[in-house]
């Protein structure tokens, strides 16, 4: 009798020692079937908080609750086997304090399995990392643009340009020094992303920050052509699947209308048919 040796999971020590190494690929998840296909070909799979403008139509992430993120997350943590969950930590779930971030961190983790969360902010945000990274929490910090501070920041800008490069340095090395294990670099020039690259031991994950990087993320539903209200200038669409569902749709609806679905292959006999025939 053989026993096949159970396949390790992929951990926030295994995306820290990708560092320099061939680029990491991330993609966003938020259901168990599109997690699966993800899974495939991902070293990180993000239950971010943008499911809260692509599923559930909102005008921005602020309104996501922590009891959204927990569905979502378990939902995705039932299709991944192969790539890291990364799961967001929801607006005021953790800016108050080290305390209340640890306490809304570890329920993500307990109630979804995830080995991983990911929070907005920089030198701010360094303490709480490093209360959260010395409890057992492995955290992957986000810095540039933040949209969970769109309102403070006045819009979904390019944010380390001019005088601005300086802060978003710092902030780097801020959430590098408290213990987490990677950072995304939103909406930063290619210029700043790779000094910043260059100057951490930690991995960089980037979002419309040039192919410098350590790594890339997109919004699944953005590359698919799924999400079709706007389209960021960093998101590159590999596919139309919003046009192609709407064109199957559309045909559905007119062969209802013509009585050409259902057909007489699609229904049931009123008397059961022969063993061995068709039913």
């Amino acid at each position: 009798m053989s026993a096949s040796t159970p396949v390790r999971p992929t951990l926030p020590v295994d995306i820290l020692a990708r560092k320099g190494a061939d680029p990491l690929v991330c993609l966003t998840a938020y259901t168990t079937p599109v997690a699966r296909l993800v899974d495939l070909h991902c070293d990180v799979v993000l239950v971010g908080d943008s499911l809260g403008m692509v599923l559930y139509g909102l005008p921005s992430t602020l309104g996501v609750t922590m009891e959204m993120m927990i569905a979502h997350g378990q939902a995705v943590m039932r299709g991944i086997s192969h790539a890291m969950p990364v799961i967001d930590m929801p607006f005021g779930s953790y800016e108050e304090g080290p305390q209340q971030a640890f306490r809304n961190a570890s329920r993500l983790m307990a109630e979804t399995g995830a080995p991983a969360i990911k929070l907005e902010g920089g030198i701010h945000m360094q303490e709480t990392i490093a209360f959260l990274t010395a409890r057992g929490v492995p955290v992957m910090a986000h810095i540039g643009l933040t949209p969970q501070a769109v309102n403070t920041l006045g819009g979904y800008k390019v944010v380390g340009r001019d005088d601005e490069a300086a802060q978003v340095m710092a902030d780097a090395k801020a959430v590098q020094a408290a213990g987490a294990f990677s950072v995304v670099l939103e909406k930063t020039p290619q210029g700043l992303s790779e000094r910043i690259t260059q100057a951490l031991t930690i991995p960089t994950i980037g979002i419309g920050a040039g192919v410098g990087c350590d790594g890339q993320i997109l919004v699944v539903d953005d590359m698919l052509g799924l999400f079709t209200d706007f389209q960021p200038k960093f998101v590159k669409r590999y596919a139309t699947l919003g046009q192609t569902a709407s064109g199957a749709i559309a045909d559905y609806a007119a062969e209802v209308r013509a009585r050409a679905f259902p057909g007489p292959e699609h229904g049931f006999a009123d008397v059961l048919p022969a063993k061995g025939a068709k039913k």
